[in-house]
This record gives C-alpha cells, structure tokens and sequence, in this order.
C-alpha cells in the first residue's frame, strides 16, 4: 500500500502560478503511475495530468496543456502539479492518486488517493 499526502494549495491571483507537491510513504513510489485530479464545488472529479513510473510519458487535459506540468521524483517519493497562468477555472481541490497501470487516464485506473489539497484563483 502507499499512502499519499498533497501539499502547496493556496490562494492566487489570475495569471500566476503555484506548485502542489504529493507526498507518498509505503510502498516505492516508482512502482506506480501517478496522477492528479481536480474536483469543483458541484462539479465531478476530472482527470488533469498523469504520468508513467518512469516519468518518461505524461498526459494532461486539454484544459491545461501548455499551462500545466506534472513530474515526479522517485527518489524523493514525490510528485509534482506545476500550474502556470491559472485561471479562476482552476479553482477546485486538487488530489493525486497511484495506478499500477502504465499510465493511468481515468479515475478508474487509480488505487491510492490523498485527501486533497485546495487551490483557489481568484480574478
């Protein structure tokens, strides 16, 4: 089992940027793929970016292409949401998650959750 904590949300104003951290203790972090999701108040929780046990693939939705990075540190059994240009749409509570598929898209493909961390943009 691996146990997963998020780290880093905030309060920030439109067009800046905020790194949330996932902290994860358990089992080696490099035996999973790892993804974050997001969920607005009223809103399902959607898939945001994803990335394999290597770090070699990554995936994001196209909402945040460009705008958003996920990595990993397997040495440090952390991962990473690096957000830049954040819109008062990102606001929502982010949650990183572990599959042991190659690369998980969909919430289905996750075992592990964290409890969330909050990120508020404001316009």
């Amino acid at each position: 089992q691996v146990q997963l904590v998020e780290s880093g949300g905030g309060l920030v104003q439109a067009g800046g940027s905020l790194r949330v951290s996932c902290a994860a203790s358990g089992r080696t972090l490099g035996s999973y793929a790892m993804g974050w999701f997001r969920q607005a108040p009223g809103n399902e929780r959607e898939f945001v970016a994803a990335i394999s046990r290597s770090g070699f693939n990554t995936h994001y939705v196209d909402s945040v292409k460009g705008r958003f990075t996920i990595s990993r540190d397997n040495a440090k059994s952390t991962v990473y949401l690096q957000m830049n240009s954040l819109k008062p749409e990102d606001t929502a509570v982010y949650y990183c998650a572990a599959s042991p598929r190659t690369l998980g898209l969909q919430m289905g493909d996750y075992t592990y959750w964290g409890q969330g961390t909050q990120v508020t943009v404001s316009s």
